[in-house]
């Protein structure tokens, strides 16, 4: 089973960045996939951002420009670095990493961004 443990949300004001980091931990998997999600209050969760082996990204509409998934070289930790931040983009964050076996889901952060 993976255990997965997400870091990086908080407040920030328009325009500011933040790095949101999920580190996944466990024996026995190979992680083909990971991304990130957010849900906003009274909204349904929306894909943010995926990244697959061969590191193909896929982005939603509202974030191409200003957001940038990537993972680190063991490709069990998936970064969301978000620059020029909109209080649109105000939701709980949630981290997704699919094995062959199964899908895993984080604990979610939040981020406000707000002046």
């Amino acid at each position: 089973q993976v255990q997965l443990v997400e870091s990086g949300g908080g407040l920030v004001q328009p325009g500011g960045s933040l790095r949101l980091s999920c580190a996944a931990s466990g024996s026995g998997f190979i992680i083909f996939k990971m991304g990130w999600y957010r849900q906003a209050p009274g909204q349904t969760r929306e894909l943010v951002a995926t990244i697959i082996r061969g590191d193909s990204t896929s982005y939603a509409d509202s974030v191409k420009g200003r957001f940038t998934i990537s993972r680190n070289n063991a490709w069990n930790t998936v970064y969301l670095q978000m620059n020029s931040l909109k209080p649109e983009d105000t939701a709980v964050y949630y981290c997704n990493v699919q094995t062959p076996r199964n899908e895993n889901w984080g604990q979610g952060t939040r981020v406000t961004v707000s002046s």
